[in-house]
């Protein structure tokens, strides 16, 4: 066996496991994104997703972008553009910033805060000024903006939170 088809095998792997993992993401209201098509500045764009989950894109009028993943919104332009206007064109979204998520209850500092990848519950908290003396660290609470039945689900330190999360944190009586 070759030295580079060993090493592809080796990085085959970790590639798509990546790739995955980035894909996963669900666009939503006030994602903000770049759409960069390569040599046409004129359809390079920063815009921020409505609250109707939208974008207004030059020669494509509104598209719904919100509930889409990255891939499917690239595919979704690239068709778009090779209808009529571009040959080929070569199209690059990415998130330059996500959603806020919301922490509420015993912190010491509830509101609305900047998302980052990776962020988890505990972290979140930190964000949010600490937890308060009175705050219970077991009645701990999410619901996801995508969720269908905003049935808030309980959660603990190491939990994820994601964009557009709102996370309640109650109030302990001992």
């Amino acid at each position: 066996m070759s030295a580079g088809l060993l090493l592809s095998l080796l990085v085959l792997p970790q590639a798509i496991a990546d790739e995955t993992q980035l894909s996963g993401y669900l666009l939503g209201s006030g994602d903000l994104i770049n759409i960069h098509v390569f040599e046409e500045e004129g359809l390079t764009l920063e815009t921020r997703l409505s609250d109707a989950g939208t974008i207004s894109y030059p020669f494509l009028g509104e598209i719904k972008a919100g509930g889409l993943r990255i891939g499917e919104l690239t595919a979704l332009v690239k068709t778009g553009l090779s209808d009529g206007y571009l040959l080929n064109p070569v199209v690059s979204i990415t998130v330059l910033e996500y959603r806020q998520f919301y922490i509420n209850g015993e912190v010491e500092e509830p509101g609305g805060y900047a998302y980052l990848p990776g962020l988890t519950l505990q972290k979140a908290v930190a964000l949010a000024g600490g937890f308060t003396e009175r705050a219970s660290r077991e009645k701990i609470f999410v619901i996801h903006d995508d969720s269908a039945n905003e049935v808030p689900e309980k959660i603990n330190l190491a939990s994820p939170v994601r964009p557009g999360d709102v996370v309640t944190i109650e109030e302990s009586f001992f």
